[in-house]
């Protein structure tokens, strides 16, 4: 039996599984040697220069925002439409090595649907937060780490969870023990234990991986793939899900979101396929609307609409 959200050996590779981490790596390289010299304030007149660096040199990063972009604007995007976004992204890979070592002091958070999580942990049962790659995960960790009772730890793909803690293990060594790798044979095991102690667990379910079952739900005027493994996962484990992001406003400013999205908790097996079709819709059509808020928060720079295998045009 396979895991949720592990690959099946031979299966067609998803796109972003298969394009190298290159910029990913390489800026967050550049952006550790610059913040631990000059601070988060000073590095920040560099981090435009390394945004428009990226943006000229990564081609294929480049269309896949331009593409993205034209759906959540409903308009041809500008240049500096495109730069916003990657300084986006590179704002929050900046702001993580702060994030992750508690400098909270630094920034301004705002939290909207406190009183949805406040429930989760009265509840004490645990529950599983349905985030994407979008804004900034270390933000609502940070969120975790300042309030009493509120746990946060990440289930991810075991290869990206290896290469998490690395990038982890640099900034802040304590980081790692919130991250669990699913695919190993404990995966379900760990998963089970965090919530009967009344852990939330992250999980990005805007991603698949070849081989892995998948359904394609509208989203941003066309259908696209989203995983069924996360949210199966939930299902099986009967656990509540709310959707989450850690959205990034500019400047020092981050807005969490947290909201309802299904709740599991008396599901039954017979009825556990249409319960998951229909959060995983639900999720998108929550991801769409962010999207569209906040369109240079989203950080899939990948061909997203493109089916699993579909040959490139």
């Amino acid at each position: 039996m396979n895991m949720p959200g592990r690959a099946h050996p031979g299966a067609p590779q998803a796109e972003w599984a298969g394009r190298p981490e290159r910029s990913n790596r390489a800026m967050l390289r550049l952006m550790t040697w610059i913040s631990l010299r000059l601070g988060r304030a000073p590095a920040r007149w560099v981090l435009a220069g390394i945004s428009l660096y990226f943006l000229l040199f990564a081609p294929a990063a480049r269309a896949a925002s331009r593409a993205y972009l034209r759906r959540a604007l409903d308009r041809e995007p500008t240049f500096a439409d495109l730069f916003r976004h990657f300084h986006s992204f590179a704002s929050t890979i900046h702001d993580r090595l702060f994030l992750l070592n508690g400098r909270f002091d630094l920034f301004h958070v705002e939290v909207h649907g406190k009183a949805v999580i406040d429930e989760i942990l009265a509840a004490g049962r645990g529950a599983f937060l349905m985030g994407a790659h979008m804004g900034s995960f270390e933000a609502v960790r940070a969120i975790g780490r300042r309030q009493p009772g509120l746990r946060v730890a990440m289930v991810m793909y075991e290869d990206n969870a290896r290469k998490l803690n690395e990038a982890l293990a640099a900034i802040n060594p304590a980081a790692v023990q919130e991250i669990i790798p699913l695919g190993q044979i404990d995966s379900m095991l760990r998963v089970q234990a965090s919530l009967e102690e009344g852990v939330v667990l992250g999980v990005l379910g805007d991603r698949t991986l070849g081989g892995d079952p998948a359904v394609r739900i509208p989203f941003l005027g066309a259908e696209a793939e989203f995983p069924v493994g996360p949210m199966r996962l939930a299902a099986m484990l009967k656990r509540p899900v709310l959707f989450m992001s850690g959205l990034y406003l500019g400047g020092n400013r981050y807005a969490i979101h947290f909201e309802r999205l299904a709740d599991f908790s008396d599901l039954e097996r017979t009825g556990r396929d249409a319960a998951v079709q229909a959060a995983i819709t639900a999720y998108a059509a929550c991801l769409e609307r962010h999207c569209r808020a906040t369109p240079c928060n989203w950080f899939n720079f990948f061909d997203f609409w493109r089916p699993k295998g579909a040959a490139k045009t």
